[in-house]
């Protein structure tokens, strides 16, 4: 039902019958409790009549499912859809003749340049930090994961870390067009200019030009051993952080962790045209494999930010809604969060806690 007049705002006081399209959208569920995750996520969209339908692509390193045709098929797919959804493709630390990893790969081919995690504590589950709203950006087309490494002597390895103006430039704007439009405050870009004067050095000096064309946003500088320090006594003081690629990756866990950990944070990559939507800290979590334990949390919220991100509002706010209920609630947790509920236990609560479901 919609009221509105002949000057009036449209609203909606039900669900709409239908939405115009169904999307497609790619769908790869990598490694570890990847398609266990994926599998809540279908659950939920069925139970709450999401207008999505996945096309499915397995691509993994460790189960031998990972080929150049491989590749080429989920790059189409998502050259084609561009949107996905993601899990880790765990990455062998045993080098077998490519330096980069299929991860690496798909993110370069699609200059899936900026990855973005929100921090933001759940309502109903304490933790030493309570109220945390803060978020990662991360360069991650390269700096030190460019996969340039070689033998220059016997027992000596040279390992590049790349930097570029442009690339700098890119992602530190990427965070302040992010931190205006979200209504944010203030950018701290992270660093360790210190000791890499010229590398980070350039990263830090293009921030600052960039800070500069948006007087309205505070900002400023931190050294990354020291930021990690901050995070852990003091976290509310930052808002938006913005680093290089390692740096990113470490913080984004640390961060993860101050709220719960691996299951609860969802994560999101941007190219110029394509999106991406993955767990924030990405562990394959690979012990849990077929134990039905692991936290979908973190993946439905990926979905909820995925739904947003194809303008499906009403349906992004049910899946998120029922979550963030079941959390609050308290009675379904998962063994992370202290509890002893199953995935399947977890994925019923949130089915049963949707707003919107099809009748029978």
């Amino acid at each position: 039902m919609i009221i509105q007049g002949p000057h009036e705002t449209c609203f909606h006081l039900s669900p709409p019958a239908r939405a115009d399209a169904t999307f497609r959208v790619t769908m790869v569920p990598g490694d570890g409790v990847g398609p266990e995750l994926m599998t809540a996520v279908k659950e939920v969209f069925k139970a709450g009549d999401v207008p999505v339908e996945f096309e499915e692509f397995h691509l993994s390193e460790v189960q031998n499912m990972a080929s150049e045709e491989k590749l080429d098929q989920v790059l189409t797919s998502m050259k084609t859809n561009k949107v996905a959804m993601k899990g880790k493709i765990h990455t062998p630390m045993e080098f077998k003749g490519e330096l980069a990893s299929y991860e690496m790969r798909l993110r370069r081919k699609l200059d899936l340049f900026a990855n973005v995690v929100h921090v933001n504590s759940l309502p109903g589950y304490s933790t030493r930090h309570n109220n945390l709203d803060l978020v990662i950006i991360r360069e991650q087309t390269e700096g030190e994961y460019s996969s340039l490494e070689h033998e220059s002597v016997t027992g000596v390895i040279e390992c590049l870390k790349i930097i570029t103006r442009e690339k700098s430039r890119r992602i530190a704007k990427f965070a302040f067009d992010y931190a205006t439009k979200k209504g944010r405050n203030k950018v701290t870009a992270v660093h360790k200019a210190n000791i890499m004067k010229l590398a980070d050095g350039l990263f830090l000096q293009s921030c600052a030009e960039i800070a500069q064309l948006y007087p309205k946003i505070q900002y400023e500088n931190i050294i990354i051993d020291n930021c990690c320090m901050q995070l852990v006594q003091n976290p509310y003081q930052f808002d938006v952080l913005v680093m290089p690629n390692l740096y990113g990756n470490i913080i984004d866990n640390l961060a993860a962790g101050l709220v719960g950990g691996a299951g609860v944070v969802p994560g999101e990559s941007y190219s110029a045209e394509y999106a991406v939507f993955e767990t924030g800290a990405r562990h394959p979590f690979a012990q849990a494999v077929g134990r039905n334990i692991a936290n979908p949390t973190a993946m439905l919220l990926s979905a909820s930010n995925m739904l947003r991100h194809l303008n499906l509002e009403y349906h992004s706010n049910m899946v998120s809604d029922a979550v963030k209920r079941v959390i609050k609630q308290g009675k379904v947790r998962t063994r992370d969060l202290g509890g002893y509920s199953t995935t399947s236990d977890f994925v019923r609560a949130v089915v049963e806690n949707l707003r919107h479901r099809p009748a029978n």
